[in-house]
Protein backbone atom coordinates (compact mmCIF):
# COMPACT_ATOMS: atom_id res chain seq x y z
CA UNK A 1 0.00 0.00 0.00
CA UNK A 2 1.33 3.48 -0.73
CA UNK A 3 2.10 5.81 1.98
CA UNK A 4 -0.95 7.87 3.13
CA UNK A 5 0.95 11.24 4.15
CA UNK A 6 0.77 14.42 2.77
CA UNK A 7 2.79 12.93 -0.25
CA UNK A 8 -0.20 11.65 -1.29
CA UNK A 9 -2.26 13.26 -4.10
CA UNK A 10 -4.73 12.84 -7.33
CA UNK A 11 -3.78 12.61 -10.85
CA UNK A 12 -4.44 16.29 -11.95
CA UNK A 13 -3.69 15.03 -15.54
CA UNK A 14 -6.50 12.54 -15.51
CA UNK A 15 -9.07 15.02 -13.27
CA UNK A 16 -8.58 17.45 -16.25
CA UNK A 17 -8.97 15.11 -18.73
CA UNK A 18 -12.46 13.83 -17.17
CA UNK A 19 -13.37 17.21 -16.63
CA UNK A 20 -12.91 17.93 -20.37
CA UNK A 21 -14.73 14.50 -21.82
CA UNK A 22 -17.67 15.30 -19.36
CA UNK A 23 -17.78 18.81 -21.15
CA UNK A 24 -18.11 17.18 -24.27
CA UNK A 25 -21.82 15.87 -23.34
CA UNK A 26 -24.18 18.71 -24.35
CA UNK A 27 -22.40 21.65 -25.09
CA UNK A 28 -22.89 24.55 -25.10
CA UNK A 29 -22.48 27.61 -27.63
CA UNK A 30 -19.70 29.64 -26.49
CA UNK A 31 -17.30 26.55 -24.47
CA UNK A 32 -19.48 25.58 -22.01
CA UNK A 33 -22.27 23.52 -21.52
CA UNK A 34 -26.07 22.99 -21.66
CA UNK A 35 -26.95 19.87 -19.30
CA UNK A 36 -30.14 20.59 -18.19
CA UNK A 37 -31.66 17.96 -15.46
CA UNK A 38 -33.44 15.44 -16.96
CA UNK A 39 -32.39 16.34 -20.94
CA UNK A 40 -31.02 13.28 -23.29
CA UNK A 41 -27.64 15.58 -22.86
CA UNK A 42 -28.11 14.86 -18.65
CA UNK A 43 -29.02 11.43 -20.08
CA UNK A 44 -25.52 10.87 -21.36
CA UNK A 45 -23.35 12.47 -18.95
CA UNK A 46 -24.93 10.00 -16.70
CA UNK A 47 -24.46 7.31 -18.06
CA UNK A 48 -20.74 7.98 -18.80
CA UNK A 49 -20.66 8.97 -14.81
CA UNK A 50 -21.79 5.20 -14.09
CA UNK A 51 -19.70 3.87 -16.54
CA UNK A 52 -16.73 5.41 -14.81
CA UNK A 53 -17.33 4.64 -11.16
CA UNK A 54 -18.01 0.76 -12.38
CA UNK A 55 -14.44 0.82 -13.65
CA UNK A 56 -13.32 2.39 -11.02
CA UNK A 57 -14.28 -0.70 -9.29
CA UNK A 58 -18.12 0.66 -7.46
CA UNK A 59 -21.18 -0.37 -7.61
CA UNK A 60 -23.66 2.09 -8.54
CA UNK A 61 -27.01 2.68 -6.79
CA UNK A 62 -29.80 4.77 -7.98
CA UNK A 63 -33.04 5.97 -6.05
CA UNK A 64 -36.65 7.06 -7.22
CA UNK A 65 -35.16 10.79 -7.24
CA UNK A 66 -32.58 9.56 -9.71
CA UNK A 67 -29.97 10.08 -7.61
CA UNK A 68 -26.99 8.32 -8.27
CA UNK A 69 -24.92 6.65 -5.51
CA UNK A 70 -21.33 4.93 -6.96
CA UNK A 71 -20.48 3.02 -3.80
CA UNK A 72 -16.47 1.74 -2.81
CA UNK A 73 -16.76 -1.03 -0.22
CA UNK A 74 -15.46 -0.29 3.51
CA UNK A 75 -13.28 -3.21 5.83
CA UNK A 76 -16.76 -2.44 8.23
CA UNK A 77 -19.89 -2.58 5.98
CA UNK A 78 -21.89 -1.63 9.26
CA UNK A 79 -20.11 1.26 10.00
CA UNK A 80 -21.83 4.36 7.76
CA UNK A 81 -20.33 5.40 4.51
CA UNK A 82 -18.56 8.61 3.98
CA UNK A 83 -20.11 10.67 0.96
CA UNK A 84 -18.78 12.74 -1.38
CA UNK A 85 -20.68 14.57 -4.25
CA UNK A 86 -22.32 17.57 -6.05
CA UNK A 87 -24.20 17.77 -9.60
CA UNK A 88 -23.65 17.42 -13.18
CA UNK A 89 -26.52 19.20 -14.14
CA UNK A 90 -25.88 22.65 -15.57
CA UNK A 91 -26.77 25.82 -16.63
CA UNK A 92 -28.78 26.38 -19.96
CA UNK A 93 -25.93 28.81 -20.46
CA UNK A 94 -23.77 26.84 -18.31
CA UNK A 95 -19.76 26.27 -17.12
CA UNK A 96 -17.52 22.83 -17.13
CA UNK A 97 -16.80 23.28 -13.42
CA UNK A 98 -19.62 24.23 -11.27
CA UNK A 99 -21.14 20.72 -9.95
CA UNK A 100 -18.96 18.63 -12.19
CA UNK A 101 -16.03 19.82 -10.10
CA UNK A 102 -17.42 18.07 -7.08
CA UNK A 103 -18.02 15.13 -8.90
CA UNK A 104 -15.64 14.34 -10.60
CA UNK A 105 -13.27 15.14 -8.44
CA UNK A 106 -14.94 12.66 -5.66
CA UNK A 107 -14.44 10.04 -8.48
CA UNK A 108 -10.51 11.00 -9.21
CA UNK A 109 -10.54 10.24 -5.10
CA UNK A 110 -11.80 6.67 -5.69
CA UNK A 111 -9.69 6.25 -8.33
CA UNK A 112 -6.70 7.37 -6.42
CA UNK A 113 -7.30 4.85 -3.42
CA UNK A 114 -7.74 1.45 -6.13
CA UNK A 115 -4.64 2.84 -7.75
CA UNK A 116 -3.00 3.05 -4.48
CA UNK A 117 -4.54 -0.11 -2.51
CA UNK A 118 -5.94 2.19 0.26
CA UNK A 119 -8.47 0.35 2.25
CA UNK A 120 -11.02 2.17 4.73
CA UNK A 121 -12.80 1.62 7.63
CA UNK A 122 -16.36 3.02 6.51
CA UNK A 123 -17.63 2.34 2.87
CA UNK A 124 -16.92 5.72 0.40
CA UNK A 125 -19.89 7.00 -1.64
CA UNK A 126 -19.76 9.36 -4.05
CA UNK A 127 -22.95 11.20 -5.25
CA UNK A 128 -24.69 12.94 -8.35
CA UNK A 129 -28.00 14.65 -7.35
CA UNK A 130 -30.76 15.38 -9.27
CA UNK A 131 -31.93 18.52 -10.22
CA UNK A 132 -29.28 20.95 -8.28
CA UNK A 133 -29.61 23.82 -10.39
CA UNK A 134 -33.57 24.33 -10.26
CA UNK A 135 -33.38 26.37 -13.94
CA UNK A 136 -35.61 23.62 -15.36
CA UNK A 137 -37.46 22.22 -12.46
CA UNK A 138 -38.02 24.88 -9.78
CA UNK A 139 -36.83 25.07 -6.84
CA UNK A 140 -33.05 24.02 -6.90
CA UNK A 141 -31.52 21.26 -4.96
CA UNK A 142 -34.83 19.60 -5.62
CA UNK A 143 -33.53 16.11 -5.06
CA UNK A 144 -31.38 16.60 -2.24
CA UNK A 145 -34.51 18.60 -0.77
CA UNK A 146 -36.16 15.10 -0.99
CA UNK A 147 -33.62 12.98 0.53
CA UNK A 148 -33.15 15.28 3.66
CA UNK A 149 -37.47 15.67 4.16
CA UNK A 150 -37.55 19.39 2.88
CA UNK A 151 -39.83 18.49 0.00
CA UNK A 152 -42.21 15.23 -0.67
CA UNK A 153 -41.65 13.33 -3.87
CA UNK A 154 -44.90 13.85 -5.17
CA UNK A 155 -44.26 17.76 -5.16
CA UNK A 156 -40.78 16.88 -6.73
CA UNK A 157 -42.60 14.82 -9.23
CA UNK A 158 -45.18 17.27 -10.07
CA UNK A 159 -42.72 20.11 -10.78
CA UNK A 160 -43.27 21.78 -14.36
CA UNK A 161 -40.56 22.91 -16.94
CA UNK A 162 -41.67 25.72 -18.74
CA UNK A 163 -43.33 23.88 -21.79
CA UNK A 164 -45.43 21.77 -18.67
CA UNK A 165 -43.83 18.39 -19.00
CA UNK A 166 -43.19 16.86 -15.82
CA UNK A 167 -40.40 16.00 -13.34
CA UNK A 168 -41.47 12.62 -12.31
CA UNK A 169 -42.64 11.79 -16.34
CA UNK A 170 -39.22 13.30 -17.49
CA UNK A 171 -37.00 11.45 -14.79
CA UNK A 172 -39.10 8.44 -16.34
CA UNK A 173 -38.19 9.21 -19.84
CA UNK A 174 -34.59 9.05 -19.48
CA UNK A 175 -34.40 5.94 -18.03
CA UNK A 176 -33.30 6.76 -14.03
CA UNK A 177 -35.97 6.32 -12.15
CA UNK A 178 -34.32 4.07 -9.21
CA UNK A 179 -36.32 1.36 -7.05
CA UNK A 180 -34.60 2.59 -4.05
CA UNK A 181 -36.53 4.73 -1.82
CA UNK A 182 -35.09 8.35 -1.62
CA UNK A 183 -33.77 9.04 2.19
CA UNK A 184 -33.54 5.96 2.73
CA UNK A 185 -29.27 5.93 3.09
CA UNK A 186 -26.80 6.48 6.33
CA UNK A 187 -24.94 9.05 6.38
CA UNK A 188 -21.51 9.82 8.41
CA UNK A 189 -20.75 12.75 7.28
CA UNK A 190 -20.26 14.40 3.66
CA UNK A 191 -18.07 16.60 1.54
CA UNK A 192 -18.89 18.80 -0.86
CA UNK A 193 -16.11 20.41 -3.42
CA UNK A 194 -17.03 22.98 -5.74
CA UNK A 195 -15.46 26.00 -7.29
CA UNK A 196 -16.26 29.19 -5.41
CA UNK A 197 -18.61 30.99 -7.78
CA UNK A 198 -16.97 34.60 -6.19
CA UNK A 199 -13.50 36.51 -6.73
CA UNK A 200 -12.98 36.49 -3.04
CA UNK A 201 -9.90 33.38 -3.31
CA UNK A 202 -8.35 34.30 -6.51
CA UNK A 203 -8.47 37.93 -6.01
CA UNK A 204 -6.71 37.28 -2.22
CA UNK A 205 -4.53 34.58 -3.56
CA UNK A 206 -6.19 31.33 -1.71
CA UNK A 207 -6.15 27.77 -2.97
CA UNK A 208 -8.84 26.81 -0.82
CA UNK A 209 -11.83 28.10 0.74
CA UNK A 210 -13.34 26.32 3.75
CA UNK A 211 -16.58 26.55 3.79
CA UNK A 212 -17.82 27.93 7.38
CA UNK A 213 -21.35 28.71 6.24
CA UNK A 214 -23.78 29.03 3.11
CA UNK A 215 -25.87 32.05 2.74
CA UNK A 216 -30.31 32.03 3.12
CA UNK A 217 -32.00 32.14 0.52
CA UNK A 218 -35.83 32.80 -0.76
CA UNK A 219 -37.00 32.44 -3.90
CA UNK A 220 -40.14 34.27 -4.98
CA UNK A 221 -42.05 34.24 -7.75
CA UNK A 222 -43.82 37.54 -8.72
CA UNK A 223 -46.80 37.47 -11.17
CA UNK A 224 -48.14 41.06 -12.61
CA UNK A 225 -51.45 41.08 -14.56
CA UNK A 226 -52.05 44.10 -15.90
CA UNK A 227 -53.67 44.85 -19.64
CA UNK A 228 -52.25 44.79 -22.95
CA UNK A 229 -52.78 47.77 -25.23
CA UNK A 230 -51.12 49.28 -28.56
CA UNK A 231 -48.29 51.30 -27.48
CA UNK A 232 -48.23 54.00 -29.89
CA UNK A 233 -52.20 54.50 -29.44
CA UNK A 234 -52.89 54.39 -25.72
CA UNK A 235 -52.25 57.49 -23.69
CA UNK A 236 -49.86 57.41 -20.94
CA UNK A 237 -52.60 57.71 -18.30
CA UNK A 238 -54.67 55.03 -19.60
CA UNK A 239 -52.21 52.16 -19.54
CA UNK A 240 -52.22 49.19 -17.06
CA UNK A 241 -48.20 48.46 -17.77
CA UNK A 242 -47.24 45.06 -15.98
CA UNK A 243 -43.21 45.62 -17.66
CA UNK A 244 -43.62 49.10 -15.77
CA UNK A 245 -44.52 47.32 -12.46
CA UNK A 246 -42.12 44.37 -13.03
CA UNK A 247 -39.47 47.42 -13.36
CA UNK A 248 -40.12 49.38 -10.22
CA UNK A 249 -40.03 46.04 -8.00
CA UNK A 250 -37.26 45.59 -9.54
CA UNK A 251 -35.49 48.71 -8.56
CA UNK A 252 -37.37 48.31 -5.12
CA UNK A 253 -35.76 44.78 -4.76
CA UNK A 254 -32.00 46.60 -5.38
CA UNK A 255 -32.72 49.30 -2.71
CA UNK A 256 -34.04 46.98 0.02
CA UNK A 257 -30.64 44.55 -0.88
CA UNK A 258 -28.83 47.85 0.18
CA UNK A 259 -30.20 48.87 3.16
CA UNK A 260 -29.51 45.76 4.37
CA UNK A 261 -25.52 45.60 4.04
CA UNK A 262 -23.48 44.12 4.66
CA UNK A 263 -23.65 40.73 3.85
CA UNK A 264 -27.38 40.91 1.54
CA UNK A 265 -27.52 40.31 -2.06
CA UNK A 266 -31.11 40.64 -4.05
CA UNK A 267 -32.06 40.82 -7.97
CA UNK A 268 -34.34 39.56 -10.53
CA UNK A 269 -32.40 37.16 -13.05
CA UNK A 270 -35.81 35.25 -14.57
CA UNK A 271 -38.13 37.52 -16.40
CA UNK A 272 -40.70 37.31 -18.58
CA UNK A 273 -43.60 39.93 -20.33
CA UNK A 274 -46.52 38.94 -22.45
CA UNK A 275 -47.28 39.22 -25.28
CA UNK A 276 -43.32 40.24 -25.92
CA UNK A 277 -44.12 42.25 -28.85
CA UNK A 278 -42.30 45.30 -29.71
CA UNK A 279 -45.53 47.78 -30.29
CA UNK A 280 -47.76 45.80 -27.29
CA UNK A 281 -47.65 47.11 -23.66
CA UNK A 282 -47.16 44.00 -21.67
CA UNK A 283 -50.43 42.83 -19.97
CA UNK A 284 -48.46 40.26 -17.76
CA UNK A 285 -45.47 40.10 -16.17
CA UNK A 286 -44.00 36.79 -14.05
CA UNK A 287 -40.54 37.02 -12.78
CA UNK A 288 -38.48 35.64 -9.53
CA UNK A 289 -37.17 37.47 -6.59
CA UNK A 290 -33.85 35.99 -5.66
CA UNK A 291 -32.65 37.36 -1.73
CA UNK A 292 -29.74 35.92 -0.35
CA UNK A 293 -28.00 36.68 3.45
CA UNK A 294 -26.14 34.24 5.19
CA UNK A 295 -27.92 36.22 8.83
CA UNK A 296 -31.50 35.10 9.28
CA UNK A 297 -32.95 38.15 10.95
CA UNK A 298 -31.69 40.08 7.29
CA UNK A 299 -33.31 37.14 5.26
CA UNK A 300 -36.34 37.61 7.17
CA UNK A 301 -36.41 41.56 7.11
CA UNK A 302 -35.87 41.56 2.89
CA UNK A 303 -38.86 39.53 2.40
CA UNK A 304 -41.17 40.83 4.75
CA UNK A 305 -40.54 44.58 3.06
CA UNK A 306 -40.64 43.01 -0.32
CA UNK A 307 -43.63 41.14 0.21
CA UNK A 308 -45.17 44.53 1.69
CA UNK A 309 -43.91 46.77 -0.80
CA UNK A 310 -44.31 45.13 -3.83
CA UNK A 311 -48.55 44.95 -3.69
CA UNK A 312 -48.45 48.95 -3.03
CA UNK A 313 -46.28 49.31 -6.32
CA UNK A 314 -48.61 47.09 -8.25
CA UNK A 315 -51.87 48.87 -6.69
CA UNK A 316 -50.63 52.40 -7.35
CA UNK A 317 -50.50 51.17 -11.12
CA UNK A 318 -54.15 49.50 -10.98
CA UNK A 319 -52.17 45.76 -11.57
CA UNK A 320 -53.18 42.35 -9.93
CA UNK A 321 -50.43 40.65 -8.57
CA UNK A 322 -49.68 37.81 -6.73
CA UNK A 323 -46.42 36.75 -5.02
CA UNK A 324 -45.80 32.99 -4.19
CA UNK A 325 -42.81 31.27 -2.60
CA UNK A 326 -40.89 28.86 -5.05
CA UNK A 327 -37.88 28.35 -3.13
CA UNK A 328 -36.31 28.29 -0.33
CA UNK A 329 -33.57 27.53 2.59
CA UNK A 330 -32.26 29.09 6.04
CA UNK A 331 -29.12 30.44 6.42
CA UNK A 332 -26.54 27.15 7.23
CA UNK A 333 -23.78 26.53 9.56
CA UNK A 334 -21.65 23.64 8.43
CA UNK A 335 -20.42 21.11 10.72
CA UNK A 336 -17.08 22.91 12.44
CA UNK A 337 -15.30 19.22 12.95
CA UNK A 338 -15.32 18.39 9.39
CA UNK A 339 -14.80 22.04 8.64
CA UNK A 340 -11.27 21.74 10.72
CA UNK A 341 -10.31 18.49 8.99
CA UNK A 342 -10.61 20.82 5.68
CA UNK A 343 -8.03 23.01 7.30
CA UNK A 344 -5.86 20.26 8.24
CA UNK A 345 -5.79 18.73 5.00
CA UNK A 346 -5.30 22.01 3.45
CA UNK A 347 -2.17 22.95 5.84
CA UNK A 348 -0.51 19.27 5.51
CA UNK A 349 -0.59 19.42 1.85
CA UNK A 350 0.77 23.24 1.71
CA UNK A 351 -2.10 24.78 0.33
CA UNK A 352 -2.76 28.23 1.06
CA UNK A 353 -6.89 28.96 2.82
CA UNK A 354 -9.04 31.21 4.38
CA UNK A 355 -12.66 30.36 5.48
CA UNK A 356 -15.23 31.14 3.58
CA UNK A 357 -19.27 31.98 3.20
CA UNK A 358 -20.86 30.59 0.65
CA UNK A 359 -23.45 32.32 -1.30
CA UNK A 360 -24.80 29.81 -3.52
CA UNK A 361 -26.89 27.21 -2.74
CA UNK A 362 -25.47 23.54 -2.59
CA UNK A 363 -27.02 20.44 -2.17
CA UNK A 364 -24.65 20.36 1.04
CA UNK A 365 -27.03 22.82 2.19
CA UNK A 366 -29.72 20.28 2.62
CA UNK A 367 -27.63 17.54 3.45
CA UNK A 368 -26.44 19.32 6.09
CA UNK A 369 -30.04 18.83 8.04
CA UNK A 370 -29.77 14.59 7.64
CA UNK A 371 -25.92 14.70 8.57
CA UNK A 372 -22.51 16.50 9.66
CA UNK A 373 -21.59 18.10 6.42
CA UNK A 374 -18.57 20.46 5.29
CA UNK A 375 -18.24 22.25 1.80
CA UNK A 376 -14.37 22.79 -0.06
CA UNK A 377 -13.91 25.49 -2.74
CA UNK A 378 -11.08 25.98 -4.93
CA UNK A 379 -10.77 29.48 -6.80
CA UNK A 380 -12.49 30.83 -10.39
CA UNK A 381 -11.47 32.89 -12.81
CA UNK A 382 -12.72 36.52 -12.11
CA UNK A 383 -15.24 35.26 -9.70
CA UNK A 384 -17.83 34.32 -12.80
CA UNK A 385 -19.82 31.31 -12.88
CA UNK A 386 -23.55 30.14 -14.65
CA UNK A 387 -21.62 31.87 -17.47
CA UNK A 388 -19.94 29.12 -20.37
CA UNK A 389 -17.13 31.87 -19.64
CA UNK A 390 -16.49 30.13 -16.44
CA UNK A 391 -13.02 29.03 -16.01
CA UNK A 392 -10.88 27.31 -13.30
CA UNK A 393 -6.97 26.00 -13.59
CA UNK A 394 -5.88 22.72 -13.48
CA UNK A 395 -3.81 23.33 -10.69
CA UNK A 396 -6.52 24.80 -8.73
CA UNK A 397 -9.03 21.71 -9.58
CA UNK A 398 -6.15 19.06 -8.71
CA UNK A 399 -5.39 20.89 -5.44
CA UNK A 400 -9.44 21.31 -4.31
CA UNK A 401 -9.24 17.30 -5.02
CA UNK A 402 -6.20 16.82 -3.09
CA UNK A 403 -7.65 18.45 0.06
CA UNK A 404 -11.08 16.52 -0.23
CA UNK A 405 -8.89 13.08 -0.59
CA UNK A 406 -7.35 13.85 2.29
CA UNK A 407 -10.25 15.11 4.20
CA UNK A 408 -11.92 11.99 3.46
CA UNK A 409 -9.27 9.68 4.22
CA UNK A 410 -9.03 11.29 7.71
CA UNK A 411 -13.38 10.53 7.87
CA UNK A 412 -13.50 6.97 6.51
CA UNK A 413 -10.29 6.79 8.30
CA UNK A 414 -7.29 4.17 6.58
CA UNK A 415 -7.40 0.37 7.79
CA UNK A 416 -3.08 0.32 8.09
Amino acid sequence: MAATGANLRISGERLWDSLMEMAQVGPGIAGGNNRQTLTDADAEGRRLFQRWCEDAGCTMGLDTMGNMFAHREGEDPSLDPVYMGSHLDTQPTGGKYDGVLGVLGGLEVLRTLGDAGIRTKRPIVLANWTNEEGTRFAPAMLASGVFAGIHTQDYAYGREDADGKRFGDELKRIGFVGEEPVGARRIHSMFELHIEQGPILEAEGKEIGVVTHGQGLWWLEVRLTGREAHTGSTPMTMRVNAGLGMARIIEMVHRVAMDHQPDAVGAVGQANVWPNSRNVIPGRAVFTIDIRSPEQGKLDSMRAIIEAEAPRIAAELGLGIEIEPVGHFDPVTFDPALAQSVRDAADKLGHSRRDIVSGAGHDACWINRVAPTVMIMCPCKDGLSHNEAEEITPDWAAKGTDVLLHAVLEAAEIVS
